[in-house]
């Protein structure tokens, strides 16, 4: 499994595990199956409502802790206190450290996510975090962030898929040195039907799956995919080993449609998540 360093340091599995809209009392079951698939870097956060499922994964599973990588990320609602939150999603996971911790969404109507920032680089500081980042920032967001930070992001977790692939904040975080973290990485399936990777999944004897997630891989992005089925996450954990011609790249990169599938970071102000 390739990994990636990030600006501090710390290096991060490229290809993860996500477990958005798993339900809680499904995760334990669907995590430990992931684990024993192979994957070391598994996605939560405290709005997905099933950290404790991940965090009795993980004890189950019996892997040293220092061969995961586990992230989680401040609720919306909880920006004002982002100390309490992340002890509350420490210890639902059952962890005594998180690897990386990201404010989920910027929230701009709140006004609270440079303040929330703060906190976090309190936790990193203290070593209670190894790494931490943003989600659904744009570039505005970063810029106000940067303003007064101490820490620069060590990513962003985005929206990003063949058909929506925000390439110029993308530039902007790598210049940065921010690491760009894709989620629907194949847009919510949406992506996989097309002409151009059904033919490259052909050529390959792969999966439309495998093809775009390699294309991720090829790009630079960190990806992480969900699936509740165990064969479909060895499928997707293969395509590590999928190697792209850079023609085939191209044709899946043309696929840009600017097709977002979520809410507009911008104004999205969904405090209850």
């Amino acid at each position: 499994m390739s990994e990636l360093t990030l600006n501090n340091g710390v290096t991060i599995p490229q290809l993860g595990f996500g477990v958005f809209q798993v339900p809680p009392e499904d995760t334990q079951r669907i995590v430990e199956d992931a684990l024993e698939a192979g994957y070391r870097h598994i996605d939560t956060a405290a709005a997905y409502r099933n950290e404790a499922g991940v965090g009795a994964a993980i004890a189950a599973a019996g892997i040293p802790r220092e061969e995961l990588f586990i992230t989680t990320k401040l609720r919306n609602g909880e920006q004002g206190r982002a100390q309490e939150a992340f002890q509350n999603s420490r210890k639902a996971l059952g962890l005594n450290y998180v690897d990386l911790y990201l404010i989920h969404w910027p929230v701009p109507s709140q006004d609270l996510y440079v303040q929330a920032w703060k906190e976090m680089e309190r936790l990193y500081a203290n070593k209670e975090i190894r790494a931490i980042g943003v989600s659904n920032f744009l570039a505005e967001h970063v810029d106000t962030l940067l303003a007064s930070a101490e820490v620069v992001p060590a990513i962003n977790q985005i929206e990003l898929h063949p058909s929506y692939q925000q390439a110029e904040l993308s530039a902007k975080c790598r210049a940065l040195g921010i690491e760009v973290e894709a989620y629907s990485p194949l847009g919510q399936g949406g992506d996989l039907n097309g002409r151009a990777v059904t033919a490259i999944a052909q050529a390959h004897g792969a999966t439309t799956a495998q093809v775009v997630l390699a294309w991720h891989l090829a790009a630079g992005n960190i990806v992480i995919p969900k699936s509740a089925d165990s064969s479909r996450m060895r499928e997707n954990l293969a395509a590590s080993s999928l190697t792209l011609t850079d023609d085939e790249r191209a044709s899946i990169t043309a696929l840009e449609s600017g097709a977002r599938i979520g809410s507009d970071p911008a104004v999205a102000a969904f405090t209850q998540l």
